[in-house]
């Protein structure tokens, strides 16, 4: 069963007056939307708020849901939206802030630590795999916001073209060009990390 079928009994409770079967989806994909968000206005302070307001509006609007898209798709566009107003709102940039940085830095570190020890790699490869992750973190964040959003939710959240398309509201070719054109800046970014470890032994 796929996840737009497991929603789909839940989405109907829903319509019907059902809270419990919203809560249901709520704590299915809170921690997306709220890393999706995230990697929007990137200050740790505004993630709940803009999540919290993004479920109070998909909960108000899902009588108009008819299910002719997975159901996070539409939730993701409900969350890009709710981020662009709070944002436009708020006349604030997207600037990452300390608190931010160093936040998803801990939980980026943190699991891929796990990961790499599991493996059993040195302390120097470790050190070159995290200077890589920083500086593709950077890359993403020096994308502009529309580049940025279609490769996170390409690389990240696994989205296919078609789903980006209409989580963005824009033509598939559209899609691809920013995936291009954002892989592009992050590749030109790492190639003199990459050069530079070539040829040192690990």
């Amino acid at each position: 069963m796929t996840a737009t079928d497991a929603d789909a009994p839940l989405i109907e409770r829903v319509k019907q007056g059902d809270v419990k079967a919203f809560e249901m989806l709520v704590v299915k994909y809170q921690r997306r939307i709220e890393r999706l968000i995230g990697r929007m206005v990137r200050d740790v302070d505004l993630v709940p708020d803009i999540a919290q307001e993004t479920f109070i509006r998909a909960y108000r609007a899902i009588p108009q849901f008819r299910g002719e898209s997975a159901f996070y798709t539409w939730l993701y566009r409900i969350a890009v939206n709710t981020a662009k107003k709070a944002l436009v709102d708020l006349k604030r940039d997207p600037i990452v802030t300390e608190s931010a940085r160093s936040a998803r830095d801990e939980e980026d570190e943190t699991s891929r630590l796990e990961s790499e020890l599991s493996h059993g790699e040195t302390p120097d490869a470790m050190l070159a795999s995290k200077e890589i992750a920083s500086a593709v973190n950077a890359s993403i964040e020096a994308l502009s916001e529309d580049l940025r959003q279609a490769i996170t939710l390409r690389e990240i959240e696994g989205l296919s073209y078609e789903e980006i398309a209409e989580v963005m509201n824009c033509p598939i070719g559209t899609v691809r060009s920013r995936i291009f054109r954002a892989r592009e800046a992050i590749a030109q970014r790492l190639r003199p990390l990459l050069d530079t470890r070539e040829g040192e032994r690990w």
